[in-house]
């Protein structure tokens, strides 16, 4: 352990933390709560500035209080690490009650405590900690996807009311324009009926308008100048258009942090699990690690890989005034990945299985164009 440093961590909740730190001079470790508020945190790093000199280094998990935490200290010229949660490591056997008297017990401190022995360790992975523009961006992209769902919600909804009292459409697909008039047509008689009716389609219209208005928003964010380039180039992909680009930037912000490709599908969790002990290897389902959201969007790209390569009218208009290179490679891509799920498929592998085998090689390519548009960034600057 570095005496000239003192270190710090934190178990963060929404109101108030618990604090370890050890005292670089004596090695004690001591425990402390702090509000969460900026004037208390201020107070805090005071307090332990008086006790101690050097370098005051931090760190607590990702969670409730997102990245403004991190930003708050690094104010107060301290060095602040957000840690993943999901790869600190924990004991097996560790639990949060007692067997013996089967009570709960409270473990903010402990926490504190093993998270502050593994932080002097150098056994925590950070994570990348946005700045206060990029999460902006990052909570619109969430905000639009979270306005999707609530109107798939009320559209089923209203569907669910219709079918409970025999108004069924079998007529084509929902939520068309010929199902939009005959939605209209409806004729009911009971007067409660038609109050709820009214109701569940005023929430329809009102999520509709919500995520059209959004969706201005979000191509507005696309076509500033940090996103332009990189959403353009990603745009040469089969399946992906502004929506999916804007999240994966949004989520993702510094593709330079990821050495390799795999790296990047590690990071995703598109990688197959192992369980290999002495001469016996077993692979199991992805890791499912990581980003979620960037995940499941790219999954719903993998899917257009299915078919034979070939490229269509709005593909071609995405691909219009882009450079040449940005086009080879997503070119290769389409070629590569259609071959892939059509070879994995004749294998006997579920559809699923070959999608998800596309979409873990589409991060690679992924990468390789966003590597490729951030040097050609450099270059200019």
């Amino acid at each position: 352990m570095n005496t000239s440093i003192t270190y710090m961590a934190m178990d963060v909740h929404k109101k108030q933390h618990e604090v370890a730190w050890v005292n670089p001079k004596t090695g004690e470790v001591q425990t402390f709560s702090v509000r969460n508020t900026e004037a208390e945190l201020t107070k805090m790093v005071q307090r332990i500035r008086r006790q101690v000199s050097g370098e005051i280094h931090l760190c607590y998990e990702a969670g409730v209080c997102g990245f403004v935490l991190q930003r708050r200290l690094k104010k107060l010229i301290c060095v602040c690490q957000v840690i993943a949660p999901s790869l600190v490591l924990r004991k097996p056997g560790q639990r949060a009650c007692l067997p013996w008297r089967h009570r709960q017990i409270k473990t903010d401190r402990r926490d504190a405590k093993k998270l502050l022995s593994q932080f002097i360790a150098g056994q925590l992975t950070q994570v990348y900690a946005p700045d206060a523009a990029q999460e902006a961006d990052r909570e619109l992209t969430r905000c639009r996807h979270s306005a999707q769902e609530d109107l798939q919600r009320a559209r089923q909804q209203l569907n669910s009311l219709l079918v409970r009292h025999g108004y069924i459409y079998q007529e084509g697909d929902l939520w068309t324009g010929k199902h939009e008039q005959w939605l209209g047509a409806i004729e009911i008689d009971e007067p409660t009926l038609r109050t709820v009716f009214d109701e569940y389609s005023s929430h329809v219209r009102h999520c509709l308008t919500r995520v059209e208005s959004l969706d201005k928003q979000v191509k507005q964010l696309a076509e500033s100048e940090r996103y332009r380039v990189a959403v353009s180039a990603l745009r040469c992909f089969r399946g992906i258009d502004t929506l999916t680009a804007i999240t994966v930037l949004t989520a993702i912000f510094e593709f330079g942090r990821f050495e390799s490709p795999r790296a990047l599908m590690a990071y995703l969790g598109v990688v197959p699990s192992e369980q290999s002990s002495g001469e016996s290897r077993r692979s199991g389902g992805i890791t499912k690690t990581g980003n979620w959201r960037v995940r499941r969007i790219l999954t719903e790209t993998g899917w257009h890989y299915r078919h034979g390569h070939r490229v269509s009218k709005a593909l071609k208009a995405r691909r219009k005034e882009q450079p040449t290179w940005a086009i080879d490679i997503a070119e290769r891509a389409g070629v590569r990945l259609s071959k892939r799920y059509r070879h994995l498929v004749e294998r006997g592998k579920a559809s699923p299985t070959a999608v998800m085998a596309v979409v873990r090689e589409l991060v690679g390519f992924l990468w390789a164009m966003l590597r490729q548009v951030q040097e050609n960034e450099r270059q200019v600057a």
